[in-house]
């Protein structure tokens, strides 16, 4: 599938809505063509991490039909050969709506089976009860850049607006930046995630940080790619020790997305924020 290909996704088109459980409403995207832009091959990437997605409209019917309802956390890794077309991972939730299933294991099983089938890779669901206590949302861990007074000019990532600070010692830090935006490929749709830099090596300048951060406004990419753009072209400018770069997705339709690329294979993302 190519960039043109991504025009007849379902996110595209005005589709029907069906009730009744229909795996095959799973749409996969090759993660290939995006990180071909990157020159990353399959076989040789920079990091370590996976895509968090939390599903919150999420219901079916019990073997008496009374209706079930859970939030659903998905786990995808960042090594699978795909990744999932948002629109229809929320058709496919939807068909679970009026289909009855005999227990709360059995959908996540059900869940898990199929997306791991969709995206060649096993991907972890865990169902939660509405009021289980790891929806709360956290504050940010950090400085954030936003406070900084800086002049923009370019809207379309631009590594060359990254540097460092000149004679300063290594660091170690975290900052962030509730200020991302991009844009939906297929639609056009506004994204808006807080996105997170931790690292160890030499100091970023926060100011220009901040700058290639506002210049993702007007691109057009999925949220994964982002990050996965972000992360290299950070790991380009400079020999950090360590680097990870996350980012939290509002919500739309009932799934949020958050994306996480690091050189530490233990690395999770931060805590969920006030916007999800």
């Amino acid at each position: 599938m190519s960039r043109e290909d991504w025009q007849n996704l379902p996110l595209g088109r005005e589709t029907t809505y069906e009730s009744t459980y229909n795996p095959k409403l799973l749409h996969p995207i090759q993660r290939s063509v995006s990180r071909a832009q990157l020159g990353l091959s399959a076989g040789a990437l920079p990091f370590f991490g996976e895509d968090e997605w939390w599903g919150f409209e999420l219901s079916w019917l019990n073997p008496r039909g009374k209706p079930q309802v859970a939030v659903v956390r998905f786990s995808f890794p960042a090594e699978s050969p795909c990744m999932v077309e948002s629109k229809s991972f929320k058709l496919y939730l939807n068909s679970f709506n009026q289909s009855k299933f005999e227990s709360w294991r059995l959908v996540q099983d059900t869940l898990a089976r199929d997306l791991s089938a969709a995206v060649g890779t096993s991907v972890g669901v865990t169902l939660m009860d509405v009021e289980d206590a790891a929806l709360a949302v956290e504050k940010p861990q950090g400085y954030c850049l936003d406070h900084l007074d800086i002049e923009v000019e370019k809207y379309q990532p631009d590594s060359a607006l990254l540097a460092l600070v000149e004679d300063e010692e290594d660091v170690s830090e975290t900052l962030y930046s509730h200020l991302l935006r991009s844009n939906c490929p297929v639609t056009g749709q506004p994204d808006w995630a807080t996105v997170v830099v931790e690292y160890k090596g030499p100091a970023l300048k926060r100011e220009a940080l901040l700058a290639y951060i506002v210049s993702f406004r007007e691109h057009q990419d999925f949220h994964e790619h982002c990050v996965e753009r972000i992360f290299c072209d950070l790991q380009q400018l400079a020999e950090f020790s360590e680097l990870t770069v996350s980012a939290r997705y509002t919500r739309r339709g009932g799934l949020d997305i958050n994306p996480l690329r690091s050189t530490r294979i233990e690395k999770q993302l931060p805590p969920r924020l006030a916007r999800q």
